[in-house]
């Protein structure tokens, strides 16, 4: 157990979600001309994926500091790292694609989010 690899991670990961949350206007706004509903589409996403990202935060923060060895953080630290893999994967083969630079960011960060919480909460 190295809570610091899993602090690291949390920070990470929240961090990630809060740029998301304050970019959310200008993202919405580059996509030009749309609809007043598509408009909302894409500003639902990407703040539900902020919020995401800073409850993972806080689920992997709050359970290393109250009992990271307990049953149900093991549990915990499970559902955060297949969560994040499942968002690098996706950001791979769509972010990732896009020339700018933050959404190419995307895969690393979760799949080393993910990696930092696997290494903290086994090794």
């Amino acid at each position: 157990m190295n809570p610091i690899l899993l602090y690291i991670a949390s920070a990470m990961t929240g961090i990630w979600g809060v740029a998301h949350l304050f970019a959310t206007k200008g993202v919405v706004n580059d996509f030009g001309d749309i609809t007043t509903d598509n408009r909302r589409i894409i500003a639902m996403e990407w703040i539900v994926e902020g919020v995401a990202l800073l409850s993972i935060a806080a689920f992997v923060a709050i359970t290393t500091f109250i009992q990271p060895k307990a049953p149900v953080s093991c549990g915990v630290y499970i559902v955060a790292i297949f969560t994040l893999a499942a968002l690098a994967i996706v950001s791979l083969f769509t972010g990732f694609r896009i020339a700018f630079l933050p959404f190419r960011l995307c895969p690393f960060i979760f799949g080393l989010s993910a990696v930092l919480i696997s290494a903290g909460a086994w090794l």
